[in-house]
């Protein structure tokens, strides 16, 4: 189903088609139903799916939340404009910081959301879509940055969240796993990605199992 959104809240019709969008054009009826959020850094950093208002507000009032990453980026779905509405009404800071989850992360991206970690108003929530897979890399950074161990950061990476690491998706297992194997005790996490990290090498060497990724990209709708 495509968007029926149209870009404007201000009238009762531009918001109920914003809800009908969220709800069936971006399969928000699954997460008013189930949500999976969680603690990463106690007081400090928490993931979950795309929430909606009402669980935005939830979470506000349950974590004291100061600031809201979207790692899905601006998209057209009525389900971001109502998230967006909602955090401003919430007093919340809105970050667009836009990860991929079927390649290998992007170093400037890595950059970027490290220097939103630094600066960022605390506690803070990051959600992609499913919570799974770019809400796991984010959470695994942050683990990393603030000085976890690589195979910490790969737990939030885990079925728990509703990450297949057998999919293409795995490819994220496989960056911190490359940085375990050639950076960790030797190299601080970010100096590695500046000066190590190779995008091309990591998207070369990953392979998904075909079966796996047929029911995480069409059966699960994953992004």
């Amino acid at each position: 189903m495509n968007t029926i959104y149209k870009g404007d809240l201000s009238t009762k019709t531009g918001r109920r088609k914003a809800w009908v969008d969220a709800l069936f054009a971006d399969h928000g009826f699954f997460r008013i139903l189930w949500t999976n959020f969680a603690v990463v850094s106690p007081g400090r950093l928490y993931r979950s799916n795309h929430p909606t208002p009402g669980h935005l507000a939830e979470f506000t009032r349950k974590a004291g939340l100061k600031s809201l990453i979207n790692l899905r980026g601006q998209i057209n779905y009525g389900s971001d404009a109502l998230s967006r509405d909602a955090a401003a009404r919430l007093g919340l800071d809105f970050y667009d910081m836009a990860l991929e989850s079927r390649g290998a992360p992007h170093k400037d991206r890595i950059l970027r959301l490290a220097e939103i970690y630094r600066t960022m108003r605390t506690p803070a929530l990051i959600h992609c879509k499913s919570g799974a897979d770019r809400a796991g890399l984010a959470a695994g950074l942050f683990v990393l940055l603030d000085g976890g161990t690589a195979k910490a950061a790969m737990r939030q990476l885990s079925l728990r969240y509703g990450h297949i690491k057998q999919a293409n998706t795995g490819v994220l297992d496989m960056f911190f796993a490359v940085y375990a194997r050639d950076g960790e005790g030797r190299k601080p996490f970010l100096d590695w990605v500046r000066d190590d990290y190779d995008e091309e090498a990591l998207r070369a060497a990953f392979k998904a199992n075909s079966i796996a990724g047929f029911i995480n990209d069409r059966i699960l709708s994953r992004e």
